[in-house]
């Protein structure tokens, strides 16, 4: 049944419009944004096999070109929008975290570290420069590869953090594995780090471990204590 058929308010957009986005599921949104379905079948019923194949909203987020197409009735342009919309999302997130003390708590920056290096297919490193106010300066990856305390050099981390007068950093680095917990290896990389940016007065403020579905902190582990 079209969705013009349906009752008025179990219609997404008038559902949206008159309870707000936060009362749709997650087939529901991604209806509105579909706008339509195809022959017998409605845009709620297309949008609940998108995030049957790709798993959730984040599957489809990350999902290739060439998968996201071949799901008839999606195409390059369905997908070019939905890239836009992502990456609006992930600005004005990055807007919002530039903000005075933004990063002073590990949920803070989670869904920011997910979204922009979650869908990675290599493991990389990234990290974060935060000025006195803990607001953000500067997003960098600057490691790709397999990472150990012999690719992760901190003089290089250093000499960013010393170009952008930063005060404090948060590091990330991605398991495309999906497999969020520390290894042991993540752990002493941590103190390494940590005691070495220590000696030119930069604090490393936290080491999150990064997959699709979530964000770990070290430092909420107590990783960074000491």
């Amino acid at each position: 049944m079209p969705i013009t058929d349906w009752p008025t308010d179990e219609r997404p957009r008038e559902k949206l419009l008159k309870q707000g986005p936060q009362a749709l599921s997650d087939a529901e949104l991604l209806a509105i944004f579909l706008r339509v379905g195809l022959p017998g079948k409605s845009a709620v019923d297309l949008a609940r096999q998108l995030l049957g194949n790709f798993g959730s909203l984040t599957g489809l987020f990350q999902a290739r070109l060439g998968d996201f197409a071949a799901i008839a009735g999606i195409g390059e342009a369905k997908y070019a929008q939905l890239q836009a919309v992502i990456e609006m999302s992930r600005r004005a997130l990055g807007e919002e975290l530039r903000q005075p003390q933004a990063f002073e708590h590990p949920a803070a920056v989670r869904e920011y570290l997910r979204l922009w290096l979650g869908g990675e297919a290599r493991e990389c490193f990234a990290a974060l420069f935060l000025d006195t106010r803990h607001a953000l300066l500067s997003a960098d990856i600057l490691f790709r590869g397999t990472l150990d305390q012999a690719t992760v050099h901190p003089r290089e981390i250093a000499r960013r953090a010393l170009g952008l007068n930063a005060a404090a950093v948060i590091v990330a680095h991605n398991h495309p594995s999906g497999h969020a917990e520390p290894s042991p290896a993540d752990i002493s990389l941590t103190h390494h780090l940590r005691d070495a940016l220590r000696l030119i007065d930069l604090r490393l403020l936290d080491h999150f471990i990064v997959t699709r579905q979530t964000a770990v902190s070290l430092a909420e582990r107590g990783y960074l204590a000491g």
